[in-house]
């Protein structure tokens, strides 16, 4: 999930969300609710006990109790005093009762198949038995969202390049499913499970769902009615649904098409940035190369559902969801029934968005919901700097949105999402990735993690929602649906909004840092990327940049989201050097945190890692992992 260098180009006339936030910083009438008069006054720096080397020790309002971490970036992983973490499943791990013994030395596209892929990223946890509450056996599944040659191959390999090597690259995209269970507090996979499958996006087929599906624009010479994509690419965030289903969305798909963009997908190729591949596919797969395959990007981009309880199951791309970088599918089951799943574009200057489902959600019957997200209303936020948030609609013959504009359909607006969105002035944002919604409140909250280019020449302006300018640090925003029968109204039209913190050192003023509270040394954080939120409130920030902007390690802090440390963030896990942390996921009962460690060791290479973690085995290069975390006494994550 790193920043996207490449910025498409866009044309909407909606003023950026950095100029919103600074005017409305300005009125300071737009912080509300719980510790806003804390977060205004800019109590960030830290004072009085918060100095203490011990870190952080207190308990806060919301219960949060274990003693700070403190660790300097490092080799190895660490977690908070009193709390246990240990490795569940690496890349190479078998999944299937077919795989064998990972080899590095010896790798092929058949081992990779049946073996746990790389790139781990957004994890879900599914109780077994379905629709129990079970929090010591279920199913977890797995994202994995792009590879790195020089970490997973040695030198001898890679000078190849040859197909193989692709086909190896491909095979560990995709995702996969693992039974899991808890015995005497400790977790491990069960070999030979049925539910255990990967999907890998060599071979995996997905069909394509809703309203774009079967338009020409998604067709090709191997699928000319356009209702079946091979693969599934560069899966980042996502969600689960109340039925039991997984939610991934495809993020930087640019990154795998090669060719200059041109003919009638000119346009639309070139504000998805297409034509500067980072991987090397295009060199053997013909539908990785724009002037072979024009409509095979097309086919790429959008959320895709897969169900953890049947491995028979074909998984299904959700075009009525709209087509751009996905960070996650946070799902929230609306008062009135009707589901709402809340994603963000995560490139720089890109914008949030919200779909609404058109029928309600069966409680009763989860077959009933096989279709629900194939129809309802895909909006776009716009932030005004009086502390309001408008949804926009992004229906096809509404507003801008018609014929003489390019819109000759629904499919249309969903394959051009982001024109769309330019088009009906929606808010640019500082890299969206996860928005997730507290159990508690309703109130969703959006992880903005940087963008470097915001206010200088080419980049959007300051606005009052992305208030700083060259934002490098990130910040993390609090959107407040309205109430309707006092309870949070997520198909409402207007929301509030406020900024929860900003990211960066508050001792440094050039950082202009805002928290809720005196924090300590170890407890700020930059760049947050994924969010969760534990059964009893409290929000968990994951990170991606930290370790560039801080010269410390990403991983997991925690805070209040409400009460007296509302914003007041301490550190729990530290993830090894060169690796970032993503998909924190609790058990029901909150006493397991499942966590992702992402690519440890990027920028060094397979025969020369600055980490060997987890193994630290001389044979083996590091491998991406998922972590299992457990507090010593067995109690809930945090206390």
């Amino acid at each position: 999930m790193h920043d996207n260098e490449q910025i498409p180009p866009r044309t909407t006339t909606a003023p950026p969300f950095a100029e919103v936030l600074e005017r409305a910083l300005a009125r300071r009438s737009l912080l509300v609710g719980a510790g806003a008069a804390a977060l205004i006054a800019a109590l960030g720096r830290r004072g009085g006990a918060q100095d203490d080397t011990d870190g952080f020790p207190g308990t806060s309002a919301g219960g949060l109790s274990f003693r700070e971490l403190r660790a300097p970036l490092g080799r190895d992983h660490a977690v908070a005093e009193g709390y246990r973490a240990e490795v569940l499943v690496a890349w190479g791990d078998a999944v299937t009762g077919a795989a064998r013994r990972f080899d590095p030395l010896a790798q092929t596209a058949a081992a990779q198949e049946q073996q746990f892929g790389f790139g781990n990223d957004f994890l879900a946890f599914f109780p077994l038995p379905a629709g129990s509450a079970n929090s010591a056996h279920g199913l977890l599944f797995v994202n994995h969202e792009y590879t790195e040659r020089g970490l997973m191959f040695p030198p001898e390999q890679r000078a190849r390049d040859g197909a193989e090597l692709s086909e190896i690259e491909l095979a560990a995209h995709g995702c996969t499913v693992l039974e899991i269970r808890a015995v005497d507090g400790v977790w491990r996979t069960v070999p030979d499970s049925p539910y255990n499958r990967r999907l890998p996006s060599n071979r995996t087929l997905f069909e394509l769902r809703g309203p774009a599906a079967g338009h020409p624009r998604l067709a090709t010479s191997a699928d000319k009615d356009g209702r079946t994509a091979l693969g599934t690419l560069n899966n980042c965030a996502g969600g689960r649904t109340p039925w039991g289903t997984a939610l991934s969305g495809e993020e930087n798909v640019h990154k795998y098409f090669d060719g200059e963009p041109a003919g009638t997908e000119a346009a639309n190729h070139r504000r998805m940035g297409m034509g500067s591949p980072q991987f090397r596919f295009h060199r053997h797969h013909a539908r990785f190369r724009l002037a072979d395959e024009p409509n095979e990007p097309n086919r790429f981009g959008w959320v895709v559902e897969i169900d953890p309880y049947d491995p028979a199951s074909t998984p299904r791309k959700r075009t009525a969801l709209g087509r751009f970088c996905h960070e996650g599918a946070e799902t929230v089951l609306n008062q009135d029934g009707h589901l709402v799943v809340y994603m963000g574009d995560d490139s720089r200057g890109e914008y949030i968005y919200r779909f609404v489902s058109a029928a309600v959600v069966d409680t009763a019957n989860r077959a009933a919901n096989e279709h629900l997200l194939d129809e309802g209303r895909l909006d776009v936020a716009r932030f005004h700097d009086d502390g309001t948030l408008e949804w926009l609609p992004l229906v096809h013959g509404s507003g801008p949105l018609t014929e003489a504009a390019g819109f000759a359909s629904q499919a249309d607006v969903l394959i051009e999402t982001r024109r769309a969105a330019d088009l009906v002035g929606a808010t640019p944002m500082d890299r969206p990735e996860d928005l997730e919604a507290s159990p508690t409140t309703g109130r969703v909250y959006v992880a903005l993690t940087n963008n470097s280019r915001r206010g200088v020449e080419g980049g959007p302006a300051v606005d009052a929602a992305n208030p700083r300018a060259k934002n490098r640090l990130g910040h993390v925003l609090e959107l407040v649906p309205p109430e309707k029968g006092g309870q949070p109204d997520h198909g409402g039209q207007r929301y509030r909004w406020n900024v929860f913190l900003l990211g960066g050192d508050p001792v440094r003023a050039e950082h202009g840092a805002r928290y809720g509270g005196a924090i300590s040394d170890e407890g700020w954080l930059t760049c947050p990327d994924n969010l969760a939120f534990d059964p009893k409130g409290r929000l968990w920030v994951a990170t991606d940049g930290h370790e560039d902007t801080s010269g410390r390690a990403d991983g997991l802090w925690a805070t209040d989201a409400e009460g007296p440390d509302r914003a007041r963030t301490r550190r729990f896990y530290a993830a090894p050097t060169g690796a970032e942390l993503c998909g924190p996921c609790f058990t029901p009962d909150g006493t397991t945190l499942f966590v992702a460690v992402q690519h440890p060791g990027e920028g060094s290479s397979f025969e020369s890692p600055t980490t060997r973690w987890p193994d630290f085995d001389p044979k083996l290069p590091p491998r991406p992992a998922v972590v299992a975390i457990r507090r010593d006494d067995g109690g809930p994550i945090g206390g």
